[in-house]
This record gives C-alpha cells, structure tokens and sequence, in this order.
C-alpha cells in the first residue's frame, strides 16, 4: 500500500486533489498483488460520484495529428468552462515495458491549463489500443470532478474499437491526400464511429480534405448505422486555425442529447458496465491460468511442442486447460 491511506486517497479525489488523483491511478495501475484489494475498495467508495461526465473516445489513422487535435480541442472546452481529463495511452516501450510518455509533450497548451489533467498510461501491450486499467482510471478523474474524459488511444488500428464499448461517443480522425480516401471505409473501426473528422482542413489541404469529406459521407450512407437514434456525421477540421472545433463539440452534444431523450444513452451505459464485468473476469482467469504452479511447468513444454509441430495447437491449449481445470478443455 502506498503512503497514503485509504481516507486520505479517497478524500483527495473527491476534493480534485491533482496530486492525490495521480497517486490513485497509480495504485489502480498497479500489478501488486496488495495493492489490489486498495483499488477496488477505493473505486467502490467513489462509484457514487462517477457517470456524469461525457466519455470521448478519440482514436485515427496514423499521422491524423490524434494529440494536436486533443490540445486545441480541450482547451476549447476549457475556455467553455469544463474541466478536462485526457488519458492518453501511451504504446508501451518493448524494452522497459513502460510508457514513452510523448503525447503529454505535444499537448503543450493543454499541458499548462489549470482545469485540463493529462495522465499518460502505458497500453501494457493490452489489445484494444486502451490500457488495462482506462476504465478504473476514467472512474477517479469523473470522481474528481471532471466532466468530459478524452481518451486517446494507440492508433494500433481495427482493434481499437474496444475504446467504444467504454464511451459515449467515438471520434475517428482522417486526413485527406494520404491515397484511396475511402480505404479507411473498409474497417471495422469507420463502422461504429459517432463521427468521422478530417483533419489538418487548412493551408493547401482544405480542397482535399473536403473532398475526402464528401466522398466519406456518400460512402457511410451505404452502412447502416450501428445506433438508430444517430447518423454519423463527417466534419472537417483544422487543430492548427481551430476552425470545425465548435462544430466537433456541437455534434458531440446533439448525439447525446438524441441517445438521452430515447433512453438509448442509459442502456448504452449499462451494458458498458457489464462488459466492463466480463472483461475483468476474463483477465483474472488468464492470469490465474498463467499463475497457476501445474501450467507454469506444463506450458514451456507444450509450446516446444507447438513450435516444432509436434502437437497442433488446438491439442496443446485443451491438455493445458484440463490440466488447469478439468472440464474446461471442451472444445
């Protein structure tokens, strides 16, 4: 357990206290075995103040300016009076497994605004371009009182779309001029979006990215729309002239209010919630598995196996579960 107790954390994050609430993170983050039971009572004594805030999840195509458009869109927000909480997932390092830590330094205005705070998280090598724990940490930044959570993901691709199953509203970012303008339409991740924005919409790029826009907007109206309460809109936008930010901020709210008024939004976050169970159950048992002292010796050998081609893996993973818990290698 860190130096602070439990009050004493807890009534740092229900004060906004920055420095007990980066402290809090940690300790939600962190692997140790002691430091789990903390985090979980810590996050059922502040459930009561979470919900409130509306979620972004905000990914793009490499190069899609992702960070520059998070500094000109929070401080946006926060000259609206809001408070801020971005949580960037950092790629994590392939050495350290730490994270390189470089979307805060591009955040330069936002870094330095009194009511944004920016926690750069390493993904761990966890799918879905989220950290393992981004759901905990949103939790203690809506407690502390913020009222819109940015959260910027890897940029790792179609498995990015695990950030939807955890926001009200998920925000990919294109850029015109970067080849078949309508490649992107054939991935999963353009299909449950809430709005597609082309950025960099400035200097000798706005013909092409409005362009882009309209060939983007002919090319969603043959999906059908993941929510029925709600078309995704294609915006164009420039993070360097902060021209289209209004608009983003605009579109986030209507989609809200559409979903708020149809019951849709609460249902959305309910099932969030319950995905959010399964998920932690489902990472407890891999790592129960992992952990366990008969698959330890058990699984070197099975992967020699594999790896030879002496056992095909199929066969491999059904011993290794029955050994792990007999009845659960049904295949």
């Amino acid at each position: 357990m860190p130096e602070f107790d439990l009050d004493t954390y807890t009534g740092g994050v229900l004060s906004g206290n920055r420095r007990l609430l980066a402290k809090a993170i940690t300790l939600v983050e962190s692997t140790r075995p002691e430091d789990g039971k903390a985090a979980r009572e810590l996050l059922d004594r502040v459930h009561a103040k979470t919900g409130q805030a509306v979620r972004v999840g905000i990914t793009g195509v490499p190069g899609a300016g992702k960070s520059t458009f998070i500094d000109a869109f929070g401080t946006y927000l926060t000259g609206k009076g809001h408070k801020i909480a971005v949580l960037a997932v950092d790629p994590s390092s392939t050495v350290s497994g730490g994270s390189i830590l470089g979307d805060k330094t591009r955040m330069e205005t936002l870094g330095q605004d009194p009511n944004a705070f920016i926690r750069p998280s390493p993904s761990g090598g966890a799918l879905g371009g989220v950290a393992r724990k981004t759901r905990e940490t949103m939790m203690l930044c809506e407690a502390a009182g913020f009222d819109v959570i940015l959260v910027e993901t890897v940029g790792v691709g179609q498995s990015e779309t695990t950030v939807a199953s955890m926001v009200d509203f998920f925000l990919v970012l294109m850029i015109a001029g970067a080849g078949d303008e309508l490649q992107g339409i054939k991935k999963g991740i353009i299909e449950i979006a809430d709005a597609l924005v082309i950025n960099k919409a400035d200097g000798d790029n706005i013909d092409r990215a409005h362009r882009a826009r309209s060939e983007y907007e002919g090319a969603l109206h043959l999906l059908r729309p993941v929510c029925p309460n709600w078309a995704p809109p294609v915006l164009a936008a420039s993070s360097i002239e902060k021209t289209g930010i209004p608009e983003v901020w605009d579109t986030i709210l209507r989609q809200r209010d559409a979903l708020g008024s149809s019951g849709e939004l609460e249902q959305k976050r309910r099932q969030q919630a319950l995905d959010w169970m399964w998920a932690v159950i489902d990472d407890g048992l891999k790592r129960a598995f992992r952990q366990d002292p008969a698959i330890s010796l058990l699984v070197t050998e099975r992967e020699r196996d594999v790896l030879t081609g002496g056992r095909s893996p199929t066969s491999a993973a059904i011993e290794l579960l029955e050994k792990f818990r007999p009845g659960t290698g049904n295949y």
